[in-house]
C-alpha cells in the first residue's frame, strides 16, 4: 500500500510537501491553521529525539576510539582536528550569517520562546556541570548533557574490560535511537506541510522570500571553508599543493554532493584517500568511518550557526554576544554528539536552537530547502575527512611520500 510513496526519493517527498503546502495555504488562507498539528506533531517528535540521542551517540562516538598508545594518539590528533575545524566551520557560519542583508520581509511570532536571561560567565562556565545528571536529561539541558556524556564516554575508556557491558548498553541505545532517528525523519514531508500551509496561510507567500538568501548564505560559508580552511590547511601541513588535493578529492566530493550521503560515499572517499592521496589504508580505515560519523563542519558547524541567525530573524528576535559564543560552541560539540545519518543536521540545529531558546518551529522553514542545502554540507563533511586523513596520516608516518618510478 505504501510502497509508490516510499518509492518516491525523500527529498522530493519533502519538496513536494513544500509546494502542497504553499498552494493549500494560498488556496485557503488563514483556514490553513486546520492543518499545524501535522507541523507540531513533526515538531514534538524531533523535540523527542534530541535528549536520548545526544547523549548515547557522544558515548560511542567516545568509546569507539580503542584503547592502544598509537590509536590513543591517533584519536587525538584526530577528534583535536575534527574539532578545531568544526569551530572555524561555526565561526564562519556566525560572520556570513551576521553580514547577510536578511530584508524585512518575514516576521514571524514564535508560539514558545524561552526567556532568555542573560547570566554571569562564571554562572555559565559552572553551570556546565550538572548536578543532577537525571535532571539535566529531564529539563533538556543539552550541555550539561554534552559535559555528563563525553565523562561517561572517557570514565568507560579508562575501566576498560569491566566496563565492556555498559559499553555494548550504550552502542545498543545509540542504534536504537538511530532507528527512531530514521522513523522520525518520515514525518518529516507531513510537518513541512503542516507547517507551511500554516504559515503561508497566514503570512502570505512573503514567507519564502527569505530562503533564496538563506540557500546561498550556506553556499558561499561552504566554499569559504573548503578552499581557505581545508586548502589553507593542506598547504601548511599536508605536504601537497592545494590544487593537487582538490584534482584528487574531487569524485569523492562529486559523489557527496549528488548522494548527500557521507556513508553512502565512504567507498569512493577510501579509494581517492588511499590510491590518490597515499594515506595508509589502515587508518583510512578508520579515519574515514569516524569522520562520517563525527566530522560535521558543513551540518554541524556551519548550518546551525547560520540557520540560527536566519530564524532568530524570521521571528524578530535579536541574539546577544552569549548567544553567538552558545551557538558557536554548541555546534562544535554537537557535531561530535550526533551521527552521520538521515536527519542529523536537523537534530544538531534543534539542539543549537534550545540551547539558545529560539522556536523550534523555524526548521519546517528550513527543512523545506533541506536537500539543497544538503548536498552542499555533506560536500564539505567529505571534504574535511579527506584533508584529516592526509594531514593528521603525514603527521604520523602514514602517507606514502614515495615519489612514483619513472618509466
Amino acid at each position: 500500500m505504501f510502497a509508490f510513496w516510499f518509492a518516491i526519493p525523500f527529498w522530493q517527498r519533502v519538496l513536494g510537501a513544500l509546494i502542497l503546502g504553499v498552494l493549500a495555504g494560498v488556496a485557503l488562507g488563514e483556514s490553513a491553521t486546520v492543518f499545524r498539528p501535522l507541523g507540531t506533531l513533526f515538531i514534538n517528535a524531533i523535540r523527542m529525539l534530541v535528549v536520548p540521542l545526544v547523549f548515547f551517540a557522544l558515548i560511542t562516538s567516545i568509546t569507539s576510539l580503542g584503547d592502544t598508545h598509537k590509536m590513543q594518539r591517533l584519536a587525538f590528533k584526530t577528534i583535536g582536528l575534527f574539532l578545531f575545524t568544526a569551530f572555524i566551520a561555526s565561526l564562519i557560519g556566525l560572520s556570513v550569517g551576521s553580514l547577510m542583508n536578511w530584508g524585512d520581509a518575514l516576521q514571524l511570532t514564535a508560539t514558545e520562546v524561552r526567556q532568555r536571561d542573560i547570566p554571569p560567565v562564571a554562572d555559565v562556565i559552572t553551570g556546565l556541570i550538572p548536578t543532577n545528571p537525571i535532571a539535566a536529561m529531564v529539563n533538556g539541558n543539552i550541555l550539561q548533557i554534552i559535559v555528563f556524556a563525553t565523562l561517561v564516554g572517557i570514565a568507560i575508556n579508562v575501566v576498560g574490560e569491566k566496563a565492556r557491558p555498559m559499553q555494548q548498553v550504550v552502542q545498543a541505545g545509540a542504534d536504537i535511537m538511530y532507528q527512531i532517528t530514521r522513523m522520525v525523519m518520515q514525518l518529516t514531508p507531513f510537518g513541512v506541510f503542516g507547517l507551511m500551509a500554516w504559515a503561508v496561510g497566514n503570512f502570505g507567500l512573503a514567507t519564502l522570500l527569505p530562503l533564496s538568501q538563506f540557500i546561498i548564505a550556506i553556499y558561499i560559508a561552504c566554499f569559504i571553508h573548503i578552499f581557505f580552511v581545508y586548502g589553507g590547511l593542506v598547504k601548511l601541513f599536508g605536504g601537497m599543493g592545494v590544487r593537487q588535493f582538490f584534482k584528487a578529492v574531487l569524485p569523492a566530493q562529486l559523489v557527496a554532493y549528488s548522494s548527500a550521503s557521507s556513508y553512502g560515499t565512504l567507498p569512493v572517499t577510501h579509494k581517492v584517500v588511499t590510491e590518490d592521496l597515499k594515506v595508509s589504508s589502515n587508518y583510512a580505515s578508520f579515519v574515514l568511518p569516524l569522520g562520517a560519523t563525527i566530522n560535521m563542519d558543513g551540518c554541524g558547524g556551519i548550518f546551525p550557526a547560520i540557520a540560527a541567525i536566519f530564524i532568530a530573524h524570521i521571528y524578530g528576535i535579536d541574539l546577544s554576544a552569549l548567544d553567538y559564543v552558545l551557538i558557536a560552541g554548541t555546534a562544535t560539540l554537537a557535531s561530535v554528539g550526533t551521527a552521520g545519518v538521515p536527519g542529523t543536521a536537523m537534530v544538531m540545529l534543534t539542539v543549537t536552537l534550545s540551547v539558545v531558546g529560539l522556536p523550534i518551529e523555524g526548521i519546517a522553514f528550513i527543512a523545506a530547502v533541506d536537500r539543497i542545502i544538503d548536498m552542499m554540507r555533506t560536500a564539505t563533511n567529505v571534504t574535511g575527512d579527506t584533508m584529516v586523513a592526509l594531514v593528521v596520516g603525514r603527521s604520523e608516518g602514514l602517507v606514502d611520500v614515495t615519489p612514483p618510478a619513472s618509466n
